[in-house]
């Protein structure tokens, strides 16, 4: 019996760790800032919503099920973008994607709930569709430069 409760707690415990370590990793990941951001011109170049999906958000805006879809959108469409120009895919790229679609379920629950934490979720959500804008003018500006 003992040794079923340890095991029980020390699983508990591990899983509870990673997802710690996980979300603290992303949210360094999203903090890090680049000498050049290219975010907003990927957006102006591809028709991408994120910018003014951020600054709706800052605003207040009271309908949030039309930015969580401009959000998706741009993704999918970053997402096809980087797998079309081949932009390497690191594990950081790869853990920020997880991040994104657990994000984005969480915005879904809490949309039903709690209006705060459905707007923290989709500003959790712009800022990685904003880094990925920002990796995809990177790579161009190295291939540009190259």
């Amino acid at each position: 019996m003992i040794e079923l409760v340890a095991t029980i707690t020390i699983t508990v415990s591990s899983v509870l760790l990673f997802g710690y370590w996980f979300r603290y990793t992303c949210l360094l990941i999203l903090s890090a800032k680049t000498t050049r951001d290219f975010a907003g011109e990927v957006a102006a170049a591809h028709q991408l919503k994120f910018l003014e999906v951020q600054s709706q958000l800052r605003a207040n805006a009271v309908d949030l099920g039309p930015l969580c879809d401009a959000l998706d959108r741009d993704y999918l469409v970053l997402a096809r973008l980087m797998q079309q120009r081949d932009v390497s895919s690191s594990v950081e790229k790869r853990m920020l994607a997880i991040n994104y679609k657990l994000t984005r379920a969480w915005y879904r629950v809490s949309s039903h709930v709690a209006a705060a934490a459905a707007r923290k979720a989709l500003d959790e959500m712009s800022m990685m569709v904003a880094h990925f804008a920002n990796v995809m003018g990177e790579q161009a500006a190295g291939a540009a430069a190259a």
